[in-house]
């Protein structure tokens, strides 16, 4: 298997903040937005879900969304996720199959964190889902600029900077 295999059958197009995706679910129903947060100004559906891939010398640059992520494993190799929390935190998730070596298959991004991926040095490419809920629409996706973001958070500073475009 490889990265153009994946991108080839699953016909997965260039995502915004790097990497290459296909959007695989979107609820039939959807949330009016008077029964959502205020970060909402739409109403959004259930949820959403798409196939994510990220091959070596690419990256999914710092972003936020405003509702929960849930990234799953699906193959490849350890995928990297770095989010920073509210306190200024900078974690690091190891996303892959090897979970007796501190890897996970499954975790959430809190709604509203800074985040970003990349494959570990020694991965050749990961290919990974992201379940949305409330469902994912692009007028949620914040792009972080890299100057703005590590003048908030300097401690993190070269993180961000290569993680940024």
């Amino acid at each position: 298997m490889t990265p153009q295999k994946i991108i080839d059958y699953y016909r997965l197009q260039p995502h915004p903040e790097g990497g290459w995706y296909k959007e695989t679910y979107k609820s039939n129903e959807s949330i009016s937005k008077h029964a959502l947060p205020v970060r909402f100004n739409e109403d959004r559906q259930f949820s959403t879900a798409i196939f994510f891939l990220l091959e070596k010398g690419n990256f999914s640059a710092f972003h936020k969304i405003k509702s929960d992520e849930c990234w799953h494993f699906y193959a490849g190799g350890r995928l990297l996720i770095y989010i920073i929390d509210e306190a200024g935190k900078l974690n690091t998730i190891k996303l892959g199959p090897n979970i007796l070596n501190d890897e996970v298959c499954q975790f959430v991004v809190p709604a509203n964190s800074w985040f970003a991926s990349i494959p570990d040095a020694d991965t050749e490419f990961s290919f990974v889902g992201c379940t949305v809920s409330p469902g994912f629409d692009f007028n949620d996706l914040e792009l972080a600029n890299g100057t703005l973001l590590s003048k908030e958070y300097p401690q993190h500073t070269n993180t961000i900077l290569a993680l940024c475009r």
